[in-house]
């Protein structure tokens, strides 16, 4: 009996670290399948359309929207992020796991569709460290680093929809505790007795 991949969800604030530690775990040895996300916001230097994530304009993501292509999506600062439905379904029907590196919000529609997920909150070490990696990416007006701030504030106070919350102190670190969580995910009662069950049937 082949076991159901295992949905894991990495989220957090704007400036956290997801698409750092994201790039560190799939730059080693892993099991795990990516889902790129789609945004309709301008790629930053080094992000290549179709690796870091499928860049859409504003009418072509609406229209995913309509036709129901999307798992979830969400608008942040005034740009639209999103995951593909289609590729997340099968990959898991195939027993491989797909990881997905979501906005908050986007992360809350997904937990209301699949609640077998594993969702994981990436957490700053502090708010005034969030802030100063925000500012030292160089990509944002004051104004908006402020936004992200707020936002960042409500997004700390959601953490308790998460199952396990992850402090991205260091990148490698914060790596390490994200592959033992779905190690242990695996490990479940719940995933691992259907398969013994097969087995007993058989005897």
């Amino acid at each position: 009996m082949k076991e159901k991949g295992l949905l894991i969800v990495l989220s957090g604030p704007s400036g956290v670290g997801k698409g750092t530690v994201r790039k560190a775990i799939f730059s080693g040895d892993t099991q795990f399948e990516y889902s790129i996300s789609m945004t309709t916001r301008k790629p930053r230097e080094g992000e290549v359309d179709g690796v870091d994530y499928f860049f859409k304009t504003r009418e072509e993501f609406e229209a995913l929207i309509a036709q129901d292509k999307l798992l979830e999506y969400a608008e942040y600062v005034g740009n639209y992020y999103g995951t593909p439905v289609d590729y997340v379904k099968e990959t898991l029907e195939a027993g491989k796991d797909v990881f997905l590196e979501i906005e908050v919000q986007g992360a809350k529609q997904v937990r209301d569709k699949f609640p077998e997920g594993l969702f994981i909150f990436l957490a700053p070490p502090s708010l005034n460290e969030l802030q100063s990696r925000i500012v030292t990416r160089g990509t944002e007006t004051d104004e908006l680093i402020q936004n992200r701030m707020k936002e960042a504030r409500k997004e700390i106070e959601l953490m308790s929809l998460y199952d396990y919350v992850v402090e991205n102190d260091q990148v490698e670190a914060a790596c390490d505790r994200i592959k033992a969580i779905v190690q242990a995910e695996h490990c479940r009662t719940t995933r691992v007795a259907p398969r013994y069950q097969k087995m007993l049937e058989v005897e």
